[in-house]
């Protein structure tokens, strides 16, 4: 096992993160922070946090389910997460926030997802790691944390203290 990212490098980044989308946009009155359920909520509490701390205003913030949406997981039974979207979307500049951008699948879900909440501006894509390399729809993220080269064997499992012992981002073999 190989870390990439220890907890003060974690906090780190999404203090950056959170700079970069404050920069990017300066009305929140037309922005949604949005993160998907169920691993990337953890990111997106903390960069929503951190965006408070430098957006004076509300800033409009939910969680989305994808479970439903996802192409890759048919025939299996799968226990849905819970949406917590309390806004309009419609015409909004929405940021999607994930941890890991893979192969592209859970992103492409989150955008069939999201329509359902009404037609956003703009979507954008907000991620801890990008996996650049092992993507399978072309997509890629606005707001990167860390790229990491990797082969499909490997595995990059990122660890909050919310849920494990204490945050860290690690790479396995198989």
């Amino acid at each position: 096992m190989k870390q990439i990212l220890k907890p003060e490098e974690i906090a780190i980044t999404i203090k950056r993160l959170a700079q970069q989308i404050t920069e990017n946009h300066a009305d929140f009155s037309k922005v949604a922070l949005i993160g998907l359920q169920p691993r990337g909520v953890y990111l997106s509490d903390r960069i929503y946090n951190e965006v408070c701390k430098l957006v004076k205003g509300k800033i409009d913030y939910g969680r989305l389910d994808i479970t439903f949406y996802r192409d890759d997981v048919r025939n299996e039974l799968h226990t849905a997460n819970k949406t917590d979207i309390l806004f309009s979307i419609e015409g909004k500049e929405v940021i999607l926030i994930d941890d890991v951008l893979y192969t592209g699948r859970t992103t492409r879900a989150a955008f069939d997802a999201l329509l359902d909440y009404g037609r956003p501006k703009k979507v954008e894509l907000c991620v801890l790691i990008d996996r650049r390399f092992t993507r399978e729809f072309p997509i890629q993220a606005d707001y990167v944390g860390k790229y990491i080269d990797s082969f499909e064997t490997q595995k990059v499992l990122v660890r909050w203290k919310e849920n494990n012992d204490k945050d860290q981002v690690t790479m396995t073999e198989g």
